[in-house]
C-alpha cells in the first residue's frame, strides 16, 4: 500500500510571499477489524502494519494473550468505484477454543484517530482485566537510558519527518535496546501497531520494558501497556488524572514530560535508577 502518505497541492503563504507547491501529508483511512467475518471495530489509522495493529488491538482488548490464539488474518475484498481492493477490511480469525470477543468490547461508533476508548459500547469495559500483570516486574530503568528515549524515538519517525503529522510508539528495553517503532496518524494504533509486533514475535508478556511514545499519556495508553505486560510508560506530554490513577493501580511506572534533562516520574518510582 502506498497511502502512508499523500501529495497533495497547496498554497504555501509566508513572510518571502506566496508560492504553490506540492506537500506530503500522512495518510488517514479507516480499518475495519472483524472477527470470525463480524464486524468489531472501525479505526482511522495510516495504513501499514495492519496486522500488526489488528493483533494488538485484540491483545489491548483482553481478546487474545498469544500469537497462537490467531489462527489467520486476511484482508477481506472491499473494493472502491473501480473495483479495487481498499485494504482497509481485516479478518481475524481465532484458533480453535479461543472465545469470541466480549459483547463489551464491541464499538458502537467507529474509533477516531485521537481517541481509541470513545463509543465503547459499555463503559464497564474500559478497565479490563490483564493477563500480564507489570507491578511483580523487578526491572529498573537507568536515568541517562530514559532520557535518551525521546530523541532515539524522533530519529525513526520517518514518515513524521516528512510530514509533521503523526504519533510515535516506540519499545525499548532496559538497556536501551530498541525493539519496535510505529507511526500513526492514532496515537492508539501506532501503540497497538508496536504491541501487536512484539506479540507476533512472542515477546508477550513485553517484561524489562518501556513504552515510550511522542505526546502525551492517556488512560487508554497505561491500558494497553498494562494488558500486555509493559512496567513503564514514559511520554513527552503530561499524563491524565486517570492515567495516574491507573498505572498506580497496576504497578507500572509512569513518566511524563520526559524532555532533555528533566522527567515527572509520577508512580513506580521504585524502577527508576539514578
Amino acid at each position: 500500500m502506498a497511502r502512508v502518505t499523500v501529495r497533495r497541492p497547496i498554497l504555501r503563504v509566508s513572510a518571502a510571499g506566496e508560492r504553490r507547491r506540492v506537500d506530503a501529508v500522512a495518510g488517514e483511512e479507516p480499518l475495519e477489524i472483524r472477527v470470525g467475518g463480524r464486524a468489531l471495530a472501525v479505526t482511522m489509522r495510516t495504513p501499514g502494519h495492519d496486522v500488526e495493529l489488528a493483533h494488538g488491538f485484540l491483545l489491548t482488548e483482553g481478546v487474545i494473550g498469544g500469537r497462537e490464539d490467531v489462527s489467520s488474518a486476511r484482508y477481506c475484498d472491499s473494493v472502491d468505484a473501480d473495483g479495487r481492493n481498499t485494504y482497509n477490511v481485516l479478518d481475524v480469525t481465532l484458533s480453535a477454543g479461543v472465545p469470541p470477543p466480549d459483547v463489551g468490547v464491541e464499538r458502537n461508533f467507529y474509533t477516531t484517530s485521537s481517541c481509541g476508548v470513545c463509543g465503547k459500547a459499555a463503559l464497564d469495559a474500559v478497565r479490563l482485566r490483564t493477563r500480564f500483570s507489570p507491578s511483580e516486574d523487578p526491572s529498573q530503568f537507568a536515568v541517562e537510558t530514559l532520557l535518551s528515549l525521546p530523541d532515539r524515538l524522533r530519529e525513526r519517525q520517518k514518515v513524521f519527518a516528512s510530514t509533521g503529522g503523526l504519533h510515535a510508539a516506540g519499545v525499548f528495553t532496559a538497556d536501551g535496546d530498541l525493539l519496535v517503532v510505529r507511526e500513526d496518524v492514532g496515537r492508539h494504533n501506532a501503540v497497538d501497531k508496536a504491541l501487536g509486533e512484539l506479540l507476533m514475535k512472542r515477546r508477550v508478556p513485553a517484561t524489562g520494558t518501556v513504552l515510550m511514545v511522542s505526546g502525551r499519556a492517556s488512560f487508554e495508553l497505561v491500558q494497553k501497556a498494562v494488558m500486555a505486560g509493559v512496567p513503564a510508560l514514559a511520554a513527552v506530554s503530561a499524563p491524565s488524572s486517570l492515567a495516574v490513577e491507573l498505572a498506580e493501580e497496576q504497578g507500572m511506572t509512569l513518566i511524563g514530560f520526559l524532555r532533555g534533562p528533566d522527567m515527572n516520574v509520577y508512580t513506580g518510582a521504585h524502577r527508576v535508577k539514578g
